[in-house]
């Protein structure tokens, strides 16, 4: 904690009405980096911050976990972020999620069997940022070849797919096919 930090760790005044922000963004975007970093939770984050101050012998405190959560999604960058420039290099694949609601209720409290309720999740992610770029919802039945025509309708620039073998067969190289004959396909096997 440099002494320009420390000086710049409360936020300036407001000249506008309303509430006064009691830390800079600097201090909030720092709180969030070390979150990330260290893979905590907002009050784990909020406390692991005191700590550091406590052990530096620094005055100031740790913006509290309910402030971190409200202004993160105010901060520029912390926003969400831009579409990848240039074609894209597209890694496609899906994961089954399971539906919650009152069948599960049902069966826990009274022991009713209930039928389990699931969707797929279907995600195109940028293989260079990490990036989801593309995603679809379906019921359990739609099989995954099916989506990847809806998943690259929602890319622009595509220069690579790769999928794994559930995506192997004809529907696919069709479908990417009409999305650009120049466009690499590398299916992976099962």
């Amino acid at each position: 904690m440099t002494d320009e930090a420390i000086a710049k760790w409360q936020a300036p005044p407001r000249q506008s009405p309303g509430g006064q922000a009691h830390y800079s963004d600097m201090a909030i975007e720092t709180a969030l980096m070390l979150r990330l970093t260290f893979h905590l939770p907002l009050r784990q984050t909020e406390g692991f911050m005191e700590s550091i101050f406590a052990f530096l012998g620094v005055t100031v405190s740790a913006p509290d976990h309910s402030t971190l959560s409200r202004r993160a999604t105010t901060l520029p960058s912390v926003s969400l972020g831009r579409m990848p420039d240039g074609p894209l290099h597209v890694l496609i694949d899906s994961t089954g999620l399971k539906v919650y609601g009152a069948g599960e209720w049902l069966q826990e409290k009274h022991g009713a069997r209930a039928r389990r309720s699931w969707r797929k999740l279907h995600l195109a992610v940028d293989a260079a940022s990490g990036m989801i770029v593309a995603q679809t919802l379906t019921e359990k039945e739609m099989g995954d070849p099916s989506q990847v025509g809806p998943l690259l309708d929602q890319i622009q620039e595509i220069e690579q797919v790769t999928a794994d073998g559930a995506y192997d067969g004809a529907p696919t190289y069709q479908t990417v096919a009409q999305h650009g004959a120049h466009i690499r396909i590398v299916i992976r096997p099962m």
